[in-house]
Parts: structure tokens; C-alpha cells; sequence
């Protein structure tokens, strides 16, 4: 197949794959932030589609195939809840973080806002004027960097990949349910096997998930932030590499594994 055919389908795929994330439909205290609308806290009815474009921005600039893959637990209020993309927040996308870039993330340069800045919710300054920032967010693209990986070559994923939050909170992050894990998995499994099919060009060859990578096989080398995530992809039978959560004072145990970890690994750039 030649290349531009391929990039095609590959496009053709990313498509499908966020009309499927589009059409997910979880309980009450289930945010879906390429479907659902806030008035309270979204900028308008276009914020889905505003999040849903942000995403596919994101995965087709890495549709080359990336060498690595880190999946977290599930999406955050102050992360992909308002950007549309994993473990990203909205200040990095507008150009306000300290040391994420928007050029980073997106290669055509600045996101769009999709808070509301002006939401009765959102209460200090720092937030309503440049979005909201995510902590862990910031340890796992800030290690990328110290590492030397081209944030190109790295996808960043939750297991669950919508925003689970507390009854009647809608700016409040829960931990995901067993079910919702299970489902969640599902698509992170597909997300693998399209971005294994970037490197390989082959069906049979993307849908081998099973190991890690080797030089003969260069599957992308995937990194489990936290334990809900690595046991997931463990009984799908996903090899990942186990990372601490930086949450709760594991920034810098995160860091160090992370290094560790790379340093070894058969494809390293």
C-alpha cells in the first residue's frame, strides 16, 4: 500500500475510532467530553466538536506510529475534560504553561478554550484566564522532555478515557469502576492496535499486543501510570511497564522509574 493510501485509512480510522468515543454514554456521574455539553462550564454547544477536532489533531499528527504509549487511570476535570486530549490540559493548549508548548501537542500551534471563563464554578483568577492546569499532567509531559523523547513519538491515553466524577460535582474526579475499567479498556486496546498498525503496515502484526518490544518486532512500549491501569491492560494481555502515579507526593518516583525504564528499552530513539 503506498503511503498516501495509507495515511488515508489510517485517518479513516481515527475517525472511527472518535465517532466511537463520541457515542459512549455512561451514567450520571460520566462526563463524555466529545459528546456531552456543560452549559454551566462549556463555552458553548460547539464544545464536543471543538474537542472532538483537538483530538483528532492530536492522533493523526502521530499516525506515523509512536514507539511509546502511556495510559493513565481516567480523565481528569483539570485535564482532558475541557482539552479533549489525554493527560493534556487546556493551558498547555493555549499557550500559557510554564514549559508544554502548543506546538507540542498540536502542529498547527494553539488549541481552543472550551471552559467557560466566566462560569459562577470556576472561581480563581489563574483559571479563568488562562484554563485549567493538571498537576500529573504536567510530571508526564515535563519527563518526556528531561528523556529527550520527541512528544510526537509518545501517546498519551486513559484506560478509562472519559471523566468519572462525583454525584452532583461536576469539577470532582472519582475512580473508575470495575465496569467502567472493563469498557475503558476496550477502547484503549483499539487505540494499541491502530497505533501498532502505523508502525507495521500489517493487521496481523499490529493485533500482536501481547510482548513487549524487541528489535525484530518494534511494538510500541507501553507505560501503565498507576495500578488500575497496568491491571487492566494485564488481563487483556497487554505487556506494560508499571509506573507509581505521580499523585500524591510520586512525581519524582514516577520520574525515576520512567528513566530506568527507558533507558533500556530495545527502541529507544
Amino acid at each position: 500500500m503506498k503511503n498516501a493510501e495509507r495515511q488515508v485509512e489510517l485517518e479513516a480510522k481515527v475517525d472511527q475510532f472518535i465517532e466511537r468515543l463520541a457515542s459512549y454514554e455512561g451514567s450520571p456521574t460520566v462526563f463524555n467530553p466529545w459528546r456531552d455539553y456543560e452549559p454551566t462550564l462549556d463555552i458553548s454547544e460547539e464544545a464536543p466538536a471543538i474537542r472532538r477536532d483537538q483530538l483528532r489533531q492530536y492522533l493523526v499528527a502521530r499516525l506515523g506510529g509512536c514507539p511509546y504509549v502511556i495510559i493513565a487511570e481516567a480523565m481528569g476535570y483539570q485535564g482532558g475534560r475541557f482539552s479533549g486530549i489525554a493527560i493534556t490540559c487546556e493551558r498547555m493548549l493555549l499557550g500559557f504553561h510554564d514549559e508544554i508548548e502548543s506546538s507540542m501537542i498540536l502542529p498547527h500551534g494553539e488549541g481552543q478554550r472550551t471552559s467557560l471563563a466566566t462560569s459562577p464554578l470556576i472561581t480563581k483568577a489563574k483559571v479563568r484566564k488562562e484554563g485549567f492546569n493538571e498537576p500529573t499532567d504536567t510530571v508526564v509531559w515535563t519527563t518526556l522532555l528531561d528523556n529527550e523523547i520527541n512528544p510526537y513519538e509518545a501517546l498519551l491515553w486513559n484506560i478509562f478515557p472519559f471523566h468519572p466524577h462525583e454525584a452532583e460535582n461536576l469539577l470532582s474526579n472519582r475512580t473508575p469502576t470495575e465496569a467502567e475499567l472493563a469498557i475503558g479498556g476496550t477502547f484503549a486496546k483499539e487505540l494499541l492496535v491502530l497505533n501498532n498498525l502505523a508502525l507495521h503496515g500489517q493487521v496481523e502484526l499490529a493485533q500482536a499486543l501481547g510482548s513487549a518490544a524487541t528489535e525484530e518486532m518494534p511494538n510500541s512500549s507501553v507505560f501503565a501510570v498507576g495500578r488500575k491501569a497496568y491491571g487492566v491492560l494485564e488481563e487483556q494481555r497487554i505487556f506494560s511497564y508499571s509506573l507509581r502515579h505521580p499523585a500524591n507526593g510520586g512525581a519524582q518516583q514516577y520520574r525515576d522509574q520512567f528513566a530506568e525504564i527507558y533507558s533500556f528499552l530495545p527502541n529507544r530513539a
